[in-house]
């Protein structure tokens, strides 16, 4: 290269040195507002403040109107419409939200070029930066403000829809509690031939979370194992069911004690194998479409609410199994005809199978969020399963007993408390089918529910206090290992773990009982009694019963409590007086005021829990201690102190049940204590009925207060001064020793009580098995001695006095009678 050339490049290149800050700008800033331009072209165009001012006073008056129609107290509003605008609201609020956002991010980057003013004093700014300083700060507040007042407007939205979507919720449960379609109307079985669009779309919104799930496990790479689980599952819940059952049962016969434990463990046994077998089956299912992917809520709803639908058919198919017992009927627990068993098998399985589809149908249409027609037509078929299954076991069952009885064969004994349960179910049922036929399809889907819930918990209660009972009489049985080892153990007899086995089955069937009762209060398939009553109570003006402090759900409680406790009470009294008190060697007038005491208390007691459930506050009764203040001074006051004397009377005890007593000419044997009166039996067996405050207040004479099982007879006979008193002696003590009644010992005697003007008295004394007969062993001694005195010579003085201890005098027939002897 020439010097020439060299020259011609260096200026060249010195030239482009000097036009590069001016041509590099441009080559940057062309790039740079094509890529503004295309920014601003997708962005919302931009508000100045009056106008995003404005705009924020028209959502917020919107929001105003909406709130003022949705508390409309008329309730002719449409929530749909009105949850259709607060949508449309919402999206203007982010539409203003994302017009302001970047003019506040514009602001903040020219503030951010203009820098913080300077700090240290000296340094002095042009004016016009710090008037354009001030100028954005202020411009940057009010974009603050607004985009807050936007934030707060869109929290404000979210809560006005929440609230309308829960009295839309409000709504849907009012309505489902009213009257619809009855399941003869072809409209009540639309939605299944031709569901709405709206259904459709919620259900393909739903399908599409299930189908995802579905398709990973059935991928080329994971169909292998899923098919692989799915088998294990079956085989679980088909052969494994049969194996659990088959071990459970040679445990029962081989390891546990011939007794009735082996019936009641077999029956138990067969209902835990049934549901553990179950269980597993539907964790396999579960984890073969759920090990590589993570369920949404929804769907974990789903299988939570199925897991529990699927555990309880398996209890119903359980409880059928074990307590029908058809393969081996000595071993069947309930006193059922095995004809009858045969007859009622199926029924326990195709309740638990048809009650598992369509449970499944119902918990399908709560998650997808179904319309009410819908919601209606799940519940349904659900009652309608019920009903229909249940019915035709009560029919198949009578029918199986009205051939026995025309066929000359007893059929099984039933209790009273049976026959009161299968009318009450047969009513149900009754009732139920009656509701789907009218239209009241909730009300019928909540009486089924209910039902099948109760022969659960009964059938569970009844099995397991089964259970408990022979378990605790075969460990405290003397015959078995258990119990010699608990004899020697703690030193005790033959009596005391009799006693033992029967405090401890009480205890324990008492807590089943007290469990079942709680089950059958807090537990249950779907609408809770409670959930029924408010419904329907708000439709016909509940707020103004809700104002006077009438709650329904308490009064319900109340009498579902009222009656239970009257039951258990009734059953705790017959428990105790037929067999915990008689193990305990009690005499019977102490258990008959040992099971007064307990009566009265305990329904004491169940009054006061039903104020309390009623929800009755002890602070607002002083009117009615008033009241009664009143009412003791003047009308009450016999009734009261009667009361208080008996309550003395049960537990100072100086009278029992059984005593033979005597007060104000009034002689015989206490046959009750009551809270009031004291009823009396004479010896002709009427009753006297005297008031307990008699029998504390005046002078009683209790001839069996010692317990003593003797009495003593006495008589003073007076003879002539002439007479042998040896001579009378030997005769009197040969007719007390020949009479039967007469004890040996104490043996009689005689004795020389009075020696006076008109001859001399002589008392003979013997003494008998009880007070009772005292009176028939004074007859015949009478009849004895008259005879041998006059077969003798000897006479009598006048006049002749007679005692006879532990009874009162008869009157003076029996010395005129010997005075005339």
């Amino acid at each position: 290269m020439s010097n020439v050339s060299r020259l011609a490049l260096g200026l060249a290149l010195a030239a482009l040195c000097h036009l590069m800050p001016a041509i590099l700008p441009a080559a940057i800033a062309a790039p740079a507002s094509e890529a503004a331009s295309a920014t601003e072209a997708q962005q919302p165009p931009a508000l100045t403040h009056a106008e995003a001012s404005a705009e924020l006073k028209r959502l917020q008056t919107e929001q105003d109107r909406i709130k003022q129609q949705a508390s409309d107290p008329d309730g002719t509003t449409k929530l749909d419409e009105l949850d259709h605008e607060l949508h449309k609201l919402d999206a203007d609020v982010d539409k203003l939200s994302a017009a302001l956002t970047p003019q506040r991010a514009q602001l903040q980057a020219q503030l951010d070029v203009l820098g913080p003013p300077p700090s240290d004093g000296i340094t002095k700014e042009a004016p016009a930066v710090v008037r354009q300083r001030a100028e954005l700060n202020a411009r940057r507040l009010q974009l603050d403000a607004q985009l807050k007042q936007a934030a707060e407007s869109k929290e404000n939205i979210a809560n006005l829809s929440g609230q309308i979507a829960r009295l839309q919720r409000s709504q849907m449960k009012d309505q489902l509690a009213l009257r619809s379609d009855s399941i003869l109307n072809p409209q009540f079985w639309k939605p299944m031939v031709s569901p709405a669009a709206e259904d459709r779309a919620r259900m393909a919104a739903f399908l599409d979370q299930v189908v995802p799930m579905v398709q990973l496990a059935w991928q080329p790479s994971q169909r292998a194992a899923t098919i692989a689980l799915l088998l294990l599952a079956l085989g679980v819940w088909l052969l494994g069911k049969r194996l659990a059952e088959r071990a459970l049962a040679w445990f029962c016969l081989n390891k546990l004690p011939p007794t009735r434990l082996r019936r009641s463990a077999l029956a138990l046994a067969t209902t835990i194998a049934t549901v553990a077998t179950t269980g597993l089956a539907v964790q396999i299912v579960y984890n073969a479409f759920t090990r590589n992917y993570e369920l949404p809520p929804d769907l974990m709803t789903l299988y939570g609410g199925l897991v529990k639908l699927t555990l309880t058919s398996a209890l119903i198919a359980g409880l059928g199994r074990a307590l029908l017992c058809t393969r081996h009927p000595s071993w069947r627990l309930p006193a059922l005809a095995d004809p009858v068993a045969r007859a009622m098998k199926p029924f326990p399985a195709v309740l638990a199978g048809l009650l598992l589809l369509a449970g499944t149908l119902e918990q399908l249409n709560r998650i997808a969020d179904t319309s009410v027609q819908v919601t209606l037509l799940g519940r349904g078929l659900v009652s309608l399963v019920v009903v229909l299954t249940i019915g035709a076991a009560l029919l198949r069952a009578n029918r199986v007993r009205n051939e026995l009885a025309a066929a000359g064969e007893q059929p099984e004994a039933r209790a009273t408390l049976a026959g009161m349960i299968h009318a009450g179910v047969t009513l149900i049922v009754i009732v139920s089918m009656v509701a789907l036929l009218a239209g009241y399809i909730s009300f019928a889907r909540f009486l089924t529910y209910e039902l099948v819930w109760f022969d659960i918990v009964l059938c569970s209660l009844y099995l397991l206090t089964q259970v408990t009972r022979d378990l605790f009489e075969s460990l405290f049985s003397t015959q078995h290992a258990s119990g010699q080892v608990i004899k020697q153990l703690f030193g005790v007899d033959d009596a005391r773990l009799e006693q033992a086995a029967t405090i401890l089955s009480g205890i324990g069937a008492s807590l089943l009982l007290l469990l079942a009762v709680v089950a059958l209060l807090t537990g249950g398939f779907g609408t809770t009694p409670a959930d029924l009553v408010n419904s329907l109570v708000t439709v016909l003006g509940g707020e103004k019963l809700r104002s006077l402090n009438i709650m329904p759900e308490r009064i319900l409680n109340a009498l579902v409590a009222l009656g239970v406790g009257i039951w258990l009470l009734r059953t705790v009294r017959r428990w105790l007086d037929g067999e915990l008190l008689p193990k305990l060697c009690m005499e019977p007038g102490l258990r008959a005021s040992l099971i007064t005491l307990f009566s009265n208390v305990g329904y004491v007691l169940l009054v006061l829990l039903t104020l309390s459930l009623l929800g009755v506050r002890w602070d607002n009764l002083a009117w009615i201690v008033s009241a009664l203040s009143v009412g003791i001074g003047f009308g009450l006051q016999e009734i009261v102190k009667n009361f208080v004397s008996g309550l003395i009377l049960l537990t100072e005890r100086p009278v029992k049940v059984g005593d033979m007593v005597s007060i104000a000419g009034v002689e015989g044997d206490i046959r009750r204590i009551n809270v009031r009166a004291t009823e009396i039996q004479l010896g002709d067996r009427s009753t006297v009925i005297v008031p307990n405050s008699q029998l504390i207040s005046q002078n009683l004479r209790n001839v069996t207060m010692s317990n003593s099982t003797q009495g003593v007879a006495s008589l003073q006979l007076t003879f002539p001064l002439n007479t042998d008193p040896e001579q009378l002696r030997d005769l009197l003590l040969d007719v007390y020793r020949e009479n039967e009644s007469i004890l040996d010992v104490p043996a009689p005697s005689v004795m020389f009580s009075q020696l006076a003007p008109n001859g001399i008295t002589l008392s003979v004394t013997g003494y008998v098995g009880s007070p009772r007969i005292a009176a028939n062993t004074r007859s015949d001694l009478l009849f004895e001695i008259l005879k041998r005195l006059r077969a003798a010579g000897i006479s009598l003085s006048v006049p002749q006095s007679l005692r006879l201890e532990n009874m009162p005098p008869f009157g003076p027939e029996p010395e005129r009678a010997l005075a005339a002897g």
